[in-house]
């Protein structure tokens, strides 16, 4: 009998912990469902930008999915509204810029570790990437389709879609992730009905 007690008060808790953490995963988006391999990913304690909002964030893996993709709605607020609104608007490439402008200032650091430690530093590594970026405006938002291509691998590719827009004092994101451009953009087009 008491070990019965042990059993049924771990079950329990376990379905309260289940339960508790059941808030933290989106809504998910209606236009890319589970039952196409859609899954809902956790956003509810994540995010921990102030002015950021994780409304959904959805992921489609490759095990249960012809390609794989992800998509989100997030909104942003305040100051971070206003400079991704103007990134995106004037200058799309400044974005892929601050990033590599990111990782070549991670690749200085490295190599100045290795002259303290009296090794020879890393020779400085070719591109292997190229970035293509071109608007995707439509009636109902503006948008930016992003196109990483490897250089040492033809044909493989990463395409991020981005559609935004205001509500009120909000700058409401679309984005998706996929490998071709056709598919990134009517995934961010699911996103943003969905929003």
């Amino acid at each position: 009998m008491r070990s019965r007690f042990h059993v049924a008060a771990l079950l329990l808790a376990g379905s309260l912990l289940l339960g508790a953490c059941s808030h933290h995963f989106g809504p998910g988006i209606a236009d890319l469902p589970a039952s196409q391999g859609w899954q809902p990913l956790p956003i509810g304690s994540w995010v921990l930008n102030d002015g950021l909002e994780a409304r959904s964030m959805v992921f489609c893996p490759r095990d249960t999915c012809t390609r794989q993709g992800f998509a989100a709605v997030i909104a942003l607020q305040g100051e971070q509204a206003r400079g991704m609104e103007k990134a995106l608007s004037e200058s799309p490439a400044s974005l892929g810029q601050a990033f590599a402008r990111l990782a070549a200032a991670k690749a200085a650091e490295r190599r100045k570790a290795q002259r303290k430690l009296k090794k020879k530093p890393d020779a400085k590594p070719e591109a292997r990437s190229a970035t293509d970026i071109a608007r995707i405006d439509s009636s109902e938002a503006k948008g930016v389709l992003v196109t990483i291509r490897s250089l040492d691998t033809v044909g493989r590719q990463a395409v991020t879609a981005i559609l935004y827009g205001r509500e009120a004092d909000r700058l409401v994101l679309a984005l998706a992730v996929s490998e071709t451009a056709e598919a990134a953009r009517r995934d961010a087009e699911a996103a943003w009905r969905g929003r």
